[in-house]
């Protein structure tokens, strides 16, 4: 044995230790936050898009609904198959094709014409997208042990917000400046302009990334070492408390749990991303970049939310309550929001309020996947988690859609928004104890 090397990764210096994680995090944590930031700003462009594409097009609330979530059933069908391809191939290829194909399809949108084409191209941005998400999420798993993953994750999910605070006053600019210049309508612009750089970005990361610690040839050699006997450590542990294959995985009640709070994610997710520029419009604010600046206010409170949930959630080791008590927040908000339609003041308020408790939650919940599944069944079992969330993602816009088609009010959409958020909570709260998410840290 090199006697460089403790025998245990637990006798290793604190302060090295902590050296070696915090270079791993400077230099993947900015790179992954930037692909996460332009992936979600692509979902996001088509809330504001839709503000003068409908009607340039004459689509109704029902044709958008039901485009916005055909996007997730591509992404429920490639989801797995798309994270097993990961272990096998590496995180560098995977986010080479993801990020490419995702890019061009989100640009392909600027050539939509009728209700089929746009189902076509969302269809087809879900199916490049799959995997990415869930793949990052297994991709962090090879660099850091659990009792890192809560702050880790997110930083890294901060993304989501912050492309809200980015994007959305981005695309209300483009929206209102970029009408008719070298004749495109300005939702043309905006796809183009804002899925080119992710086709950028994924050729980049082929480069950039490194598969593992092992081929991470910026550490030095003991680095390498200390990172890979944490990991290792913190696997183990794992495989010893949990089934590590992907088929023992499916037949785990607690994977369809997860699954259900994944889905509530994705519900209270799309009252921010596709419906906020809607109703902050409905309130009487009519220029599109002031909705832009309005829609990024409930991402700021989130970015800043979501960071100090996280990294109260690693110091305590607790998730379960992080993750219920920021849910029941955001389920709070959007009861409350149909009756505030009317003012721009408290709906801009409300909407905030629920990206304070939705983004927290995200944060939090998706650290329990990877702290509960292990060996084979960590990148089949995330991404099928991910899979079955989607399933949210393609329900609620065409059923708020459909709502605000035949009612002509988002309320019923907010009401039962909050409704899932709670019954999510609910049963994760009776049915994972917490001792099934204890980590390496805590045991």
């Amino acid at each position: 044995m090199n006697p460089a090397f403790p025998a245990s990764a637990d006798a290793l210096p604190h302060d090295e230790t902590d050296a070696a994680f915090r270079k791993v995090t400077l230099r993947l944590i900015p790179f992954l936050f930037l692909c996460y930031v332009l992936n979600y700003i692509d979902r996001l462009n088509v809330g504001f898009a839709q503000l003068q594409m409908r009607s340039d097009l004459g689509f109704s609330d029902t044709v958008y609904g039901i485009g916005v979530g055909l996007f997730f059933i591509g992404y429920l069908v490639f989801e797995v198959p798309s994270n097993l391809l990961l272990e096998k191939i590496g995180a560098r290829k995977t986010l080479l094709r993801i990020m490419v194909l995702w890019g061009l399809a989100s640009t392909a949108t600027m050539f939509v014409s009728t209700p089929l084409q746009f189902y076509s191209v969302r269809l087809l941005v879900g199916a490049a997208e799959a995997g990415f998400l869930p793949g990052i999420l297994l991709y962090l798993t090879y660099w850091y042990p659990a009792a890192h993953r809560g702050r880790i994750t997110a930083l890294f999910i901060a993304a989501l917000p912050f492309a809200g605070i980015v994007g959305s006053p981005m695309s209300g600019w483009i929206m209102n400046n970029m009408s008719a210049v070298g004749g495109l309508h300005a939702w043309q612009w905006l796809f183009l302009i804002e899925g080119i750089p992710s086709v950028i970005v994924g050729v980049i990361a082929y480069f950039y990334l490194q598969d593992g610690p092992d081929k991470a040839h910026w550490l030095s050699a003991r680095e390498r070492s200390i990172i890979q006997r944490e990991v290792d450590a913190d696997r183990r542990l794992r495989d010893n408390k949990k089934q590590a294959q992907f088929l023992d995985a499916l037949k785990d009640p607690k994977l369809y749990v997860m699954a259900l709070l994944g889905f509530a994610t994705y519900w209270s997710a799309n009252a921010i991303a596709f419906w906020a520029p809607t109703i902050i419009r409905g309130t009487g604010v009519s220029n599109i970049t002031q909705i832009g600046w309005l829609t990024a206010l409930p991402s700021l409170a989130g970015l800043i939310s979501m960071i100090l949930v996280g990294r109260h959630s690693d110091r305590t080791l607790e998730r379960r309550w992080h993750a219920a008590g920021a849910a029941l927040v955001s389920a709070v908000a959007l009861a409350v929001l149909p009756l505030f339609f009317g003012s721009t003041i408290g709906a801009v308020a409300l909407l905030t309020l629920c990206g304070i408790g939705h983004f927290a939650f995200v944060a939090v919940f998706w650290t329990i996947p990877p702290s509960y599944l292990a060996g084979s069944a960590a990148a089949g079992g995330i991404a099928a988690i991910g899979a079955l969330s989607a399933l949210g993602g393609a329900s609620v816009p065409a059923l708020l859609g459909w709502i605000k088609t035949t009612t002509g009010s988002l309320g019923p959409g907010m009401w039962a928004i909050s409704a899932v958020l709670v019954v999510a909570v609910t049963v994760m709260l009776l049915a994972i104890p917490a001792s099934a998410l204890k980590g390496r840290a805590e045991a």
